[in-house]
């Protein structure tokens, strides 16, 4: 799998160091399920993606969702296990990662982000 590194061109930081894609259905089905957390500075995208949900993990995380033209359009911090975030029509994917991460970038709705392959 395909491993690259999220910046915040905004606020010129790196928002994660080492994201892996989940872009095929499988990947996508799968996504953090069956792990037991997300180290820090870790993640994954999903793509296409517009809602995620927590059913069956036992830690919580920090949902990003990002439009078509690479800007935050909504952040969920701390979602908890088994639960459901709304739909985000206007979100192409979302970056999920450790809880606290997208607080600790200082990332905000309406920031631009960038992949870079590590």
């Amino acid at each position: 799998m395909k491993k690259i590194k999220v910046y915040n061109v905004t606020k010129d930081r790196v928002l994660l160091q080492e994201v892996e894609i989940a872009d095929s259905f499988l990947l996508r089905l799968k996504g953090l399920l069956g792990r037991k957390g997300v180290s820090p500075g870790k993640g994954i995208i999903i793509k296409p993606c517009n809602a995620v949900h927590t059913l069956g993990m036992s830690f919580p995380i920090d949902v990003v969702f990002v439009d078509k033209e690479d800007h935050i359009c909504r952040l969920i911090e701390g979602m908890l296990p088994n639960r459901f975030s709304p739909v985000v029509k206007e979100a192409l994917y979302v970056v999920e990662g450790p809880a606290g991460f997208g607080g600790q970038a200082g990332a905000q709705e309406g920031d631009k982000l960038k992949w870079v392959e590590v």
